[in-house]
């Protein structure tokens, strides 16, 4: 099974505390993405979704100026960059997240979404069907 850090995607767009509501959510539209790691320095503090800012900010009449720390999830399930894919699509399974924050101690160095693992699952499925077929059309004497 593949390493997350070879299937991960490394240039992760972030946040910082300093930032608030309002510019996240245009980074989410700039970046056409969902999820968007809040961090401060290479220390990974929290994840803001899209969803957060609909249950936690609009649903609850804060205005868009509002503090990233106030909306963001803080309670982060992460996973190491030498962990197997496999591993890491069980627990995101387990706690019914769609994107795992890859991190180095508490640094963060990647992403790992539901997103990749479809990718590189229709990737070996294709490889294995043209295999497949390659060695079928070898072993039949078949003209080319």
């Amino acid at each position: 099974m593949a390493k997350l850090k070879d299937i991960m995607t490394k240039d992760v767009e972030t946040c910082t505390l300093l930032d608030n509501v309002y510019e996240v959510a245009v980074k989410m539209k700039e970046c056409q993405v969902g999820s968007i790691p809040i961090v401060d320095g290479e220390r990974i503090v929290g994840v803001i979704t899209d969803r957060d800012i609909v249950t936690r900010c609009i649903a609850e009449k804060h205005p868009a100026s509002s503090k990233v720390e106030d909306i963001m999830s803080k309670d982060l399930v992460t996973i190491e960059p030498d962990a197997d894919a496999a591993e890491a699509a069980h627990l995101m399974a387990e706690k019914q997240i769609r994107r795992l924050p890859i991190v180095d101690g508490e640094r963060l160095v990647g992403v790992v979404s539901l997103g990749d693992f479809a990718i590189r699952d229709a990737l070996i499925k294709h490889a294995s069907i043209a295999l497949e077929n390659i060695s079928e059309s070898h072993f039949s004497n078949k003209p080319f």
